[in-house]
């Protein structure tokens, strides 16, 4: 065990990705197009009242600038049926990361992929910055629910399902 102060990156990522985890694909529209970011450090539950949730991003992010500036939010928990676009949503190449994936655009340009197990309409209430992340809290608007899909879960770097 490491108790040293000097944690190795490679080490603490390790540790980090020993905790299973959900992914959700967090999605507004900004300007004409929409803009995705995947992120699986989502966490429910911040608050009930007012219905708070909360995901990390990276400093460095270049979407997270652009999505942040979006009206409203879509956080889409990601399911068992996702797993092979998964990558794709979080590529480097922007403009294609919804390319083939079917989604629903609210009024409020908040955007949904389609068939996820649960989804969030929700809107920007704080941020705060943690080393080399911002932590952002967001405030549910809306919500949908439709238990017969199941999650994916990321476990030690890949994408697994829930058993019974």
């Amino acid at each position: 065990m490491t108790t040293s102060t000097e944690i190795d990156p490679a080490e603490l990522r390790s540790a980090f990705g020993a905790f299973p985890t959900g992914v959700v694909a967090l999605a507004g529209m900004t300007g004409d197009d929409p803009t995705v970011l995947v992120a699986s450090s989502f966490a429910v539950g911040v608050s009930l009242s007012p219905p708070l949730v909360m995901f990390a991003v990276q400093q460095s992010s270049s979407t997270w600038p652009l999505l942040k500036q979006a009206p409203a939010l879509g956080v889409s928990v990601l399911g068992e049926h996702h797993a092979p676009v998964v990558r794709q949503l979080a590529a480097k190449d922007k403009a294609n990361r919804l390319a083939g994936v079917a989604t629903t655009v609210r009024s409020s340009g908040a955007v949904f992929l389609s068939g996820a197990p649960v989804s969030f309409e929700c809107a920007l209430e704080s941020s705060h910055i943690a080393g080399d992340h911002e932590i952002v809290v967001l405030r549910i608007i809306d919500l949908l629910n439709d238990p017969a899909q199941q999650p994916i879960i990321w476990h030690k770097s890949s994408f697994m399902r829930l058993s019974a």
